[in-house]
């Protein structure tokens, strides 16, 4: 199976897209979670349209699917601007982000996404944009090539990342605010749960929000494509309506256990176990082993292993946690520790 196709994964499918715009809240009192996120933007919004100016360049980072995008056409909707939206490997060269740049009328915002992969060459040019709202650029080859400047529009650059240290320091140091977002409790993706159920017309009590919210993965995208998946049961199998036993039956049946694990992060920790005694495993190995890209581990699987305490890592390679143990059901004798 391939990572994108995952019901458990946290990036963004060709799938999500239309489902997702449909549930995303507009404004920010609609959007659940990250409160401290929310009232910092909050301040600064109102401030910067009391002095009808463009809102400080903003980089959000954190795992995905927790609501960067969605963060940013709020933050597009409540200083009443538009937004362009993009992506870091989308801008393969200058032309490409010039033509982003000049497009953009006062105070719009440019949402670039995975804005650690732009190459150091775009990044060049962005940095004057960013600063001094020109953007610079070399007409013409050897000694008739000039150097033309564009004034640009006041505008804000809102960057959404993954991978924060990945991200060049002139870079990082250009955007006036930096904002971390958190993963979410059961009882926020319990309430994303059920306002996207109203939104998508079918019932679902508080017992299977509640449910449904421990197997999410803490992650508000995992948890509106499973009740998308749970709405397909309730709707064939049951009376409509999502209740703790339809999302029982339905995450039983997709081989999604009680913590949200699937199959592959299962078959992760039996391979570590069977064929390691454990681990310590290199990360290389392991990616041999499972038949997947090492990239794929350490985006996908790892994180949440880490965050529930079943996988650790260190000098030596990644060893399963006696939680981990513990879950699987099996007895832990003569593993390595850290």
């Amino acid at each position: 199976m391939e990572e994108n196709n995952r019901l458990v994964d946290p990036h963004m499918s060709s799938a999500d897209e239309d489902i997702e715009f449909s549930l995303r809240p507009k404004v920010l009192d609609e959007y659940i979670g990250q409160d401290a996120v929310k009232e910092n933007l909050k301040v600064f919004i109102e401030a910067a349209k009391n002095r009808a100016e463009p809102l400080d360049h903003l980089l959000l980072y954190g795992p995905p699917g927790l609501g960067k995008t969605t963060l940013a056409m709020i933050v597009a909707n409540e200083m009443g601007v538009n937004i362009k939206i993009t992506s870091g490997p989308a801008i393969q060269k200058p032309g490409d982000l010039a033509a982003l740049l000049t497009n953009l009328q006062n105070g719009d915002v440019l949402f670039i996404d995975e804005i650690h992969r732009l190459s150091r060459v775009i990044e060049e040019v962005l940095y004057p944009a960013m600063e001094d709202n020109v953007f610079d650029f070399i007409v013409g080859n050897g000694p008739s090539a000039q150097s033309i400047r564009l004034n640009l529009a006041p505008f804000t650059l809102i960057g959404a990342t993954t991978r924060a240290g990945q991200l060049s320091s002139p870079l990082r140091d250009r955007f006036g605010m930096l904002m971390r977002l958190e993963m979410y409790t059961n009882d926020e993706l319990s309430a994303i749960i059920k306002r996207s159920a109203g939104l998508l017309d079918i019932e679902c009590d508080k017992q299977g929000a509640d449910t449904l919210a421990k197997r999410s993965r803490s992650t508000p995208r995992v948890a509106n494509r499973l009740l998308k998946r749970v709405r397909d049961f309730a709707q064939v199998i049951g009376d409509g309506h999502i209740t703790k036993e339809m999302v029982d039956l339905t995450l039983n049946r997709l081989d999604i256990d009680e913590l949200g694990l699937e199959s592959l992060d299962r078959r992760m920790l039996h391979t570590m176990i069977k064929y390691y005694n454990g681990g310590p495993v290199g990360l290389e190995t392991l990616a041999a082993m499972l038949g997947e890209e090492a990239i794929t581990i350490e985006d996908v699987y790892e994180p949440y292993l880490m965050q529930l305490g079943f996988l650790q890592r260190s000098n030596r390679g990644r060893i399963v946690t006696s939680s981990g143990y513990k879950h699987l059901g099996i007895e832990q004798s003569g593993q390595i520790t850290m």
